[in-house]
């Protein structure tokens, strides 16, 4: 399936900004089962200083804020052909060794309800994909999808604990527990097409956890399923932290407001 992705993201601020540096992770790789056909980025009020490759293999572009600049605005446009793989992504890439994936981070730290969790799921004897699909079905569970109660600081633990929250929340959640049953696991961040609308205020989340004989998986947890064709992946991470697509910081006083508008349809 070729989608075609529109991704704005406008920030205003109260007062000019003397300083500001963002890593963007906004442009997706060719990778097992999508193929870039063509991506554009564009910055106002601001201006790409370098571009790397990072540990985890996402391309991230490293971006100053012009001084004094009240204003900035990135704009991504592009066409990616995507396969439906099941959600299998395949053999691990990038930098960062597989067993670094087993590593827990303050975001997926588990506690009393990620070990509940995990207590709860079955074992294997029916499979590592049948055992993972039933503990995001645990995990959806636990965590009624609603916007609004969380936040991308919120752990896996507060979200158990609330019982509320969105995509990324899940994919926590699941991740933590999923490395408490020994699997190497990570965040996954990009764009999904969904089926009735074009018009989205944030990308999306899911989880990517590696089996024995196939490689990296892919878990969406809020939609129960794994990534089909209508899923763009863009950045991988051990949390949402190393997958986001903007981070970074700036000086001065001001406050921000931040307008996103993401459009994915096929084309």
């Amino acid at each position: 399936m070729r989608l075609r992705i529109h991704h704005a993201s406008h920030y205003r601020y109260t007062a000019p900004v003397s300083y500001g540096l963002l890593q963007l992770r906004q442009t997706p790789k060719s990778r097992a089962g999508q193929q870039v056909l063509g991506w554009e980025l564009k910055i106002e009020g601001g201006k790409v200083e370098a571009e790397y490759e990072d540990q985890n293999a996402n391309w991230v572009q490293l971006v100053s804020l012009t001084p004094g600049a009240e204003e900035l605005v990135i704009t991504s446009d592009g066409e990616v052909e995507v396969e439906d793989k099941a959600g299998v992504i395949g053999v691990h890439r990038g930098f960062a060794p597989l067993w670094l994936f087993r590593r827990s981070t303050p975001l997926t730290r588990a506690g009393a309800h990620v070990r509940k969790l995990a207590r709860a799921a079955p074992d294997a004897s029916d499979g590592d994909i049948a055992r993972l699909h039933a503990l995001a079905g645990l995990v959806r569970e636990a965590i009624r999808y609603e916007p609004g109660w969380t936040d991308v600081d919120t752990r896996a633990e507060d979200a158990l604990e609330a019982g509320h929250g969105v995509c990324q929340d899940h994919a926590h959640a699941f991740i933590s527990a999923a490395r408490l049953l020994g699997y190497p696991a990570r965040y996954a961040g990009g764009y999904l097409m969904m089926n009735d609308r074009v018009n989205q205020d944030a990308g999306h989340a899911w989880a990517e956890v590696h089996v024995d004989r196939l490689g990296w998986v892919g878990f969406d947890i809020s939609n129960a399923i794994s990534p089909d064709s209508r899923y763009v992946r863009v950045a991988t991470g051990l949390d949402y932290r190393e997958a986001a697509p903007v981070s970074g910081m700036r000086f001065g006083a001001a406050s921000e407001s931040l307008d996103v508008s993401i459009q994915v349809q096929q084309q």
